[in-house]
């Protein structure tokens, strides 16, 4: 902490005026009540108590540095009594020695008690153009329960196209107890900062690691009013009126300022400056859920907490959002929940402003708003964050911008629906929850999810087994089907590949590049079974090795379990009545191996949302045996879908669209010629050939 002079309207209590004060009183000044003392414009010097009190107490105050102009007074009163407010102190000298000028903080703007308790009733905007390095203002948090308290900020400078082109960015000082205590903590983004009683913008970025000092930047408000601004102006073309009135009646359009959407990879995740996190409260989870798959969610500045916080939200909390309160954005509700903070800047009857920095920047999102209730603040040089309860639904946020995080009142949130059954030899449960609908977050959302209903079972151990089934519904389209023996292997456990095989139909679905998707829900039902139920192909012949077009065939095929005994498994198959004289490879195998014999290979042309659900439900269970017929026809894929025996005529057709990576084309046609169901998650494969008369 430095030394420093100030100057400002500060109370004088010993009735006697000191040299270093100015000559001149304040005009029509009124005492606080109680208090005779008159008011000074002063010129003080400033240092923490500590160092003050050591100057008292030395021969003259040379040796420790004080200012030369205070020296004497040191040596005068060096054993009288020195009153400390605070961090700091404030000397003046009065007919009683040494006083500390009442109530004076670390920058002149007064002590905590001297600040506004609570932000001003009608929001008024501090132009970014007006604010200067020296200037004072206050900020507000909820440090514990639900009122904001104001804390004192001191403007170091202004950060000119620190976020991008034309995004600016206020640097400043927090001062008090308590943020000097806490320092910048994890749910503190938003707070609104006022300068003369008029919103100057959000506290918004930390600034360094591990840094001795609380500073902190602040998204200027008149970015964060953009978000509210192009939402307000979407509206009245919604009515019809044209963009010039809308413009007119509240100002530029966020849609006309590219720089308010430019990414926020203009902030590099250099320990330098990046976004305040936002506490991500995880309640029913473990810690080894959330510590598997944080990694997800802190790459988006969430910063998952599990255990310490929850959700009720059926709880009733009367106070109102106000400027600084606390705010949720909901991911899952229900028997899991997930709910992420930070804390309201702006106010206005249908809207809400907070964070002052993306936590997706998806743009349009859909995700509840909810009230909340701060535990207490969790002081740490490490992972500072506040402690939440999320309480009663209020609305939705529906804007996931680069300024800031747009919240309307009384709207509600589409959620996606999630039942899982979770059936056990000693315990079964089935969980109901549901998960935000959003293309950046659902897929993780579900993923931490379901890990979470698997392990949560006394039975679930690393060696086991979980056999899936299951719906994901899409509207307008069939369910894509999930089905499949999920075990472990050497780099995951069971209940992590389940989780990932249910996320890879997810997240296909969701990174559809043609259409958006309308998910209506996800139904699984997962079998526990206590041992690994995986079995390798070991060796594979057929009964034959000639045959014609038409003809039946049985495949025997050797199958080793898990630290079990070989299983052997027999498999007619009826040859098609049309194939190409002379050898064909016939491929026994597992069902992915299938599956890669007739997609495409290399790069992919995007497809569709119906072909994406048809080629999710065209994909091969992992627990059959599979034998695949190769004959020498052409064979197309396209649109995700393969094409056996195509015609030489319709290849040549084709042919341009090769080069476009529309469709493939190949020598031999795969044709699954027939199945068998086994107990295991199968893997491996065998080539065998077969001699084709005529």
């Amino acid at each position: 902490m430095r030394m420093g002079k100030i100057q400002g309207w500060v109370r004088d209590e010993s009735g006697f005026q000191p040299s270093f004060i100015s000559s001149k009183t304040v005009p029509g000044a009124t005492p606080q009540a109680g208090m005779t003392a008159r008011l000074w414009r002063l010129e003080l010097w400033l240092a923490p108590a500590h160092v003050m009190d050591t100057w008292r107490t030395s021969a003259s105050g040379e040796r420790m540095g004080a200012p030369e102009k205070m020296r004497g007074f040191f040596a005068a009163l060096r054993m009288t009594r020195v009153k400390a407010c605070g961090v700091f102190a404030a000397l003046a000298l009065g007919a009683t020695g040494a006083v500390c000028v009442a109530q004076v903080s670390a920058a002149g703007a007064g002590s905590p008690a001297a600040l506004p308790p609570a932000p001003p009733k009608v929001t008024e905007v501090f132009p970014l153009k007006d604010v200067k390095a020296g200037e004072m203002g206050v900020a507000y948090t909820v440090f514990q329960g639900v009122t904001p308290e104001p804390m004192a900020v001191e403007i170091l400078g202004v950060l000119h196209n620190s976020l991008g082109p034309g995004r600016d960015l206020i640097l400043a000082k927090l001062r008090g107890s308590k943020p000097e205590y806490t320092g910048v903590v994890a749910g503190m983004s938003g707070s609104p900062v006022y300068i003369d009683g008029k919103l100057v913008g959000a506290l918004s970025y930390r600034i360094g690691e591990f840094s001795k000092e609380p500073i902190a930047g602040i998204t200027p408000i008149e970015s964060m009013l953009q978000v509210r601004d192009g939402e307000i102006a979407a509206e009245a073309r919604d009515r019809g009126f044209s963009n010039a009135a809308a413009n007119a009646t509240t100002g530029s359009s966020l849609f006309d300022k590219p720089s308010v959407r430019s990414t926020q990879a203009a902030v590099n995740s250099s320990p330098e400056m990046r976004p305040i996190e936002t506490p991500l409260v995880m309640s029913g989870f473990s810690q080894d859920a959330v510590a598997r798959f944080a990694d997800r969610f802190k790459a988006m500045g969430l910063t998952p907490v599990a255990g310490l916080g929850g959700a009720d939200p059926n709880a009733v909390q009367p106070e109102p959002l106000v400027p600084g309160s606390s705010v949720s954005m909901v991911l899952i509700e229900g028997d899991l929940s997930m709910s992420g903070t930070c804390t309201v800047t702006y106010v206005d009857p249908k809207r809400l402003l907070a964070c002052g920095h993306p936590i997706t920047q998806y743009g349009p999102v859909n995700m509840p708003m909810t009230k909340a209730t701060v535990v207490t603040t969790l002081a740490s040089p490490l992972n500072a964050f506040k402690i939440i309860n999320t309480t009663q639904t209020v609305g939705a946020f529906t804007e996931d911008r680069a300024a800031a995080i747009m919240g309307q009142f009384g709207v509600k949130a589409r959620m996606i629906p999630v039942e899982v059954e979770v059936v056990a030899p000693e315990e079964s449960r089935t969980y109901h929850f549901s998960v935000l609908d959003n293309r950046a977050l659902t897929p993780s959302a579900v993923l931490v999810s379901v890990y979470q209903t698997l392990s949560a079972t006394n039975e679930s151990a690393s060696e086991m087994s979980y056999r899936v089934t299951g719906e994901l519904g899409i509207k307008g389209l069939p369910d894509v089907k999930l089905d499949g023996v999920m075990t472990s292997n050497g780099m995951n456990p069971a209940a992590i590949n389940t989780a990932l095989f249910v996320n890879q139909a997810f997240s296909k679905v969701y990174d559809n590049e043609r259409q958006q998707p309308v998910v209506t829900g996800l139904k699984l039902k997962v079998e526990a079974v206590p041992e690994r139920e995986t079995a390798a192909i070991d060796s594979a012949r057929l009964s034959t090795t000639e045959a014609r077009a038409g003809d039946t065939i049985e495949v025997e095929t050797m199958l080793h379990p898990y630290q079990a005994a070989a299983r052997m498994v027999k498999l007619k198959v009826k040859l098609p009545d049309v194939l190409t004289p002379g050898p064909m490879r016939v491929v026994v195998s597992d069902g992915a191996t299938v599956d890669k014999m007739t997609a495409m290979t290399g790069a992919k042309h995007a497809i569709g949302l119906a072909d994406t659900v048809a080629e999710l439900n065209r994909a091969h269970a992992n627990d059959r045996v599979y034998v695949t017929l190769l004959d020498h026809a052409p064979q197309a894929v396209m649109d995700g879908e393969a094409l056996p025996s195509v015609p030489i005529s319709m290849a040549n057709v084709l042919e341009p669209l090769k080069a476009a990576d529309k469709v493939q084309l190949s020598g031999e046609s795969a044709l699954v010629a027939g199945s068998a169901a086994t107990d295991y998650a199968v893997s491996g494969s065998e080539v065998l050939h077969l001699d084709i008369r005529q």
